[in-house]
């Protein structure tokens, strides 16, 4: 049996263990820095520094330039004798010799040397003042004597100390002459302090210099090896300034090559910083006023170089001068202009290293002018050439950071490209194994390409993989047409051999294949419906008319969509195309057998049905007219009802097409008129003679005194959900006897009094019906919370009905609390600002307002804040079959919380079985009615009832409604 082995995991938990590494890391990368940071500056500025120098003593000198002919020794003492002290001298670029004469200063035992520090002078020798005697003399690259070269300058090593000195000198530069006397140890540790900074400047410059490069060489960017160059050639100037310019790396410069060593750097300086500033700026710099200065600057640069070597060094020096001092301007121009108008750090940090050179630069003007060897004990040379290169190289790294940023979303949306590309983009190996293959090419073949998995031959034939390679092999690009292994889908593929690799592109071209039958298919039929055009019609009805002969009957219909011209008036052609293929489905859904149907102009269709008698083709008739109006259509968020009118004739033999068409439209005209129901057949004693007849009866009997005669008024119930047995809700109905006593649907009287223009009579004998009904019965309507009555739009949009309705309104102002107006949605939007008007007033009164069939029109929430509804009453096309549809369960709920939100109650109407009831129950509707609760009844039956729920004749619905009431108690 096993030991069981113990491990840190198992002792330490897990969490602990992930704390503590956050601590390490925390410290590593914060603290460390930090702490390194912080005590730098401490040292910096607090600290005594290991190197510090004192009892230097400026002497003073009498200083005579030798214009003419070379003087003696003796000559040039008598002048100097003229001449005043000074405790320096300028040699303002001239390179004339220059005798000076100085009085050493007593020494407090230790020996003391004389240092001449000035970086341009080139040869010195000295005497003894009073015997003119040599004490030395020195060159950068010889000495003689008591004299050599020390730091940037000489130095007089000085064993009797005599009391007075003469020399001679010669400068190159902007000199500045000084006589410094030091103790010999003082001087020392000087010269060590001087070789120090060298060092750190030299080290600290070429170490960043080297890992530049090595980054550059690791990322290949050629910005890094130009920055590298500029750090070198910041090295140079910086030691230049300094005076350190005489060695490079720890070796003295040839005394021949320093002065041209020192224009040749300035010049390359010159250069690299404009090629680093325009490389890193070139974009910003594109867009400002700054380019044509920089582009001068870019041409001077040549001549610039060539004078650093064919110029002498002091007539050298004004032309950089100038032409450094005119590039710097406009480039610090432009730098100031990119950071106020992009803000990037890019020129923050490269403005900040500009910032430290030329602070430096001051400041060694300033302690020049003062006699100060240092303003500030850490703004020298030194540090300002190592500040200035880290800031440059701030800079160059943001610049480098944000082009890698760009490289990362370059490569991000390539490859986003790459998997949205619609063409299938592949790449196999030599065998037929898939390396990469984007969605697309997944889409294409139906199912995931499996990287090193898959191979090419599981979806298409062998001989196909090898006319595919054969090709790639033999010529530069391949192209072949190919079709799937089930032979159901054809394809394009072109292809390459790219590092021995197929690189691929995979074209679905099943539907290109198509392209003959699909043009053949286009002659005749219409491009946007896809049925048969006029030609296509027209070939169907001779063919078809050929029968008549053997005596089969062929009957012919005119279609019209009717005010279909407002859809593309209103929202587009595109909506109304939308609309129109949706009516040809359902057109096509009630034809058989060789009936077609053809589209003849942009709304107008001809139906051609061989071998179909008129009452037949009257049914088919019949049936496209009620379908094409019985739903909405939907386009995207929009709802749109169309009505159609179709003319039917029986062609007889030898009747021209042409004829036939004519003869069919000028009954779908009549049809057209409104009253027909939408459908006119010419036909002896066919069915549409009596309907129309009968249509024209209502219309006449809706025109005359006695409109009214014959109408009454059925009740249907309104079930509360919430609380079923607490209320007695109902809808008023319109119903109307016919001269023999059959009751008539409210539909055809409703069509008719609108037509006729008699919906406001209808609507005053409704509403005052009700009302006094109501009033008469109010005692049995305790429990009566409000009774609907529907309001047509012809109705509301009529001043003198609306003013009848506010007169009927205030006879029974006691009463009108009960009342709920329907409104229909497209009605209320028709006039909004008509509408509110109207709903206000009427709300005066106490009574409700409900919106009818919200949702069915051009439902837009935005509207319902401007009408101040009580009531929404969701259409009963989303609640019929409600549980078949999932979508219409979303939209009922979304109607439902959308009311809840505003504050208003919601009606489901056309509920038609328990199982509809208890969904809307649990979406959370407040109200429901339909024939699961209860069928329309006489007034009187109603008031036998004390609630909506005692009328429900389903045992199941019964059922639920008594778990809802007890459910109801449960909560209470």
């Amino acid at each position: 049996m096993s030991k069981p082995s113990f491990t840190l995991r198992t002792i330490i938990p897990r969490r602990a263990q992930r704390a503590l590494e956050t601590v390490l890391r925390a410290l590593s990368l914060y603290m460390v820095p930090l702490g390194i940071v912080v005590l730098s500056l401490v040292a910096l500025f607090s600290w005594d520094s290991h190197y510090t120098v004192h009892d230097d003593k400026i002497l003073q000198l009498r200083v005579l330039p030798e214009t003419g002919a070379p003087l003696t020794p003796a000559q040039a003492l008598a002048a100097l004798r003229e001449k005043p002290a000074l405790s320096f001298s300028d040699t303002k670029l001239s390179e004339a010799p220059r005798w000076f004469s100085f009085n050493t200063l007593a020494a407090d035992g230790d020996v003391p040397v004389v240092e001449f520090p000035s970086r341009h002078s080139i040869k010195l020798a000295c005497w003894d003042a009073v015997s003119l005697s040599p004490l030395g003399k020195s060159t950068r690259s010889q000495s003689e004597g008591a004299m050599s070269p020390v730091k940037s300058g000489f130095a007089l090593a000085l064993d009797n100390t005599p009391s007075q000195i003469l020399c001679r000198g010669t400068f190159v530069g902007p000199a500045r002459m000084t006589v410094l006397q030091w103790p010999a140890d003082q001087l020392s540790r000087s010269v060590e302090q001087y070789h120090r900074k060298s060092g750190l400047l030299d080290g600290g410059m070429i170490v960043l210099t080297l890992f530049v490069l090595t980054t550059a060489l690791i990322n290949r960017q050629g910005l890094y090896v130009l920055f590298a160059g500029w750090l070198i050639m910041n090295l140079r100037v910086g030691a230049l300034s300094a005076g350190w310019d005489t060695q490079w790396l720890g070796q003295v410069v040839p005394a021949e090559w320093l002065l041209l060593s020192r224009s040749v750097s300035i010049a390359l300086y010159a250069i690299a910083t404009l090629t680093l500033y325009q490389t890193l700026f070139r974009k910003d710099l594109a867009r400002s006023r700054f380019v044509a200065p920089l582009q001068v600057m870019e041409w001077l640069c040549l001549p610039l170089l060539i004078a650093a070597f064919i110029m002498p060094y002091s007539m050298f020096l004004p032309l950089m001068w100038g032409v450094t001092g005119f590039g710097l301007l406009w480039m610090t121009m432009g730098l100031v202009s990119i950071i106020l108008q992009s803000h990037t750090r890019v020129a923050f940090w490269f403005a900040a290293s500009f910032a430290v050179t030329f602070v430096s630069g001051f400041a060694e003007l300033i302690s020049a002018a003062l006699g100060m060897r240092e303003v500030l004990g850490i703004v020298n040379s030194v540090t300002a050439a190592l500040a200035s290169s880290l800031l440059a190289a701030l800079a160059v790294a943001e610049q480098m950071r944000l082009e890698t940023e760009k490289r990362i979303a370059a490569q991000a949306e390539l490859q986003h490209a790459y998997e949205a590309m619609p063409v299938g983009l592949f790449t196999l190996d030599v065998y037929g194994q898939f390396l990469s293959a984007n969605p697309a090419v997944n889409k294409m073949l139906g199912m995931d390409v499996v990287p090193g998995r898959t191979r090419w031959k599981q979806f298409f034939a062998d001989e196909v993989w090898r006319q595919l390679h054969d090709q790639v092999h033999s010529a530069a690009d391949a192209e072949l047409e190919i079709q799937n292994r089930e032979a159901s889908r054809r394809f394009l593929v072109r292809a390459t051999l790219a590092r021995n690799r197929i690189e691929g592109v995979l074209q679905d071209i099943t539907e290109q294949a198509k392209a003959t039958e699909q043009l053949l298919f286009m002659a005749n039929n219409d491009p946007l419906t896809k049925i048969f055009n006029r030609r296509g019609i027209e070939r169907m009805f001779d063919t078809a008319a050929v029968q008549l002969a053997g005596g089969k009957p062929l009957a012919l219909a005119y279609l019209d969509l009717d005010r279909f011209k407002l859809i593309n008036d209103l929202f587009g052609h595109n909506a109304g195309d939308e609309v129109l293929k949706q009516v040809c489905e359902r057109i096509s859904m009630m034809l058989a057998g060789g009936q077609q149907v053809g589209r003849v102009g942009g709304d107008e269709f001809v139906i051609v049905m061989p071998d179909t008698t008129i009452p037949l083709a009257s049914l088919i008739c019949r049936g496209i007219v009620d379908r094409i109006s019985a739903t909405p259509y939907r386009v995207g968020d929009k709802a749109f009802h169309v009505r159609g009118s179709i003319g039917l004739i029986e062609v007889s033999r030898g009747m021209p097409m042409k004829d036939a068409i004519s003869t069919a439209d000028r009954a779908c005209r009549e049809a057209k008129g409104g009253h027909s129901e939408g459908l006119v057949v010419y036909e002896r004693n066919a069915s549409a003679f009596f309907e129309r007849e009968a249509e024209l009866n209502l219309v006449a009997r809706l025109a005359a005194p006695n409109a009214t005669d014959g109408m009454f008024l059925e009740m249907q119930p309104i079930m509360s959900l919430k609380a079923p047995a607490e209320s007695l809700n109902f809808e008023v109905l319109l119903r109307m006897r016919d001269p023999n006593g059959k009751i008539m649907p409210a539909g055809p009287i409703i069509s008719a009094a609108e037509k006729s223009g008699r919906a406001g009579v209808i609507d005053r004998w409704v509403l005052a019906s009700t009302l006094a009904w109501i009033a008469q019965n109010i005692e049995s309507l305790s429990n009566t919370q409000f009774v609907c009555m529907n309001l047509s739009g012809a109705s509301l949009n009529d001043e003198s009905f609306v003013q009848d309705t506010f007169d009927v309104l205030a006879r029974y102002v006691h009463v009108a609390n009960k009342l709920c107006m329907e409104i229909t949605e497209s009605v209320a939007l028709h006039d909004l600002d008509n509408t509110r008007r109207f709903i206000d007033q009427v709300r005066n009164f106490g009574v409700k307002v409900a919106l009818d069939d919200f949702g069915a029109g051009y439902t837009s929430f935005s509207y319902l804040k401007e009408l101040p509804a009580d009531v929404l009453k969701i259409d009963g096309n989303f609640i019929v079959n409600i549980n078949a549809h999932p979508a219409n369960v979303a939209i009922v709920e979304a109607i439902v919380n959308l009311a809840a939100n505003l504050g208003m109650k919601t009606i489901a109407e056309w509920a038609e079985d328990c199982a509809t009831v208890e969904t809307l129950a649990d979406i959370g509707v407040d109200y429901v009615q339909g024939y699961a609760i209860a069928r329309s009844m006489a007034p009187e039956r109603l008031l036998s009832g004390q609630s909506s729920a005692a009328f429900i004749a389903d045992d199941d619905v019964a059922k639920l409604v008594a778990s809802l009431s007890s459910q109801r108690s449960l909560a209470a």
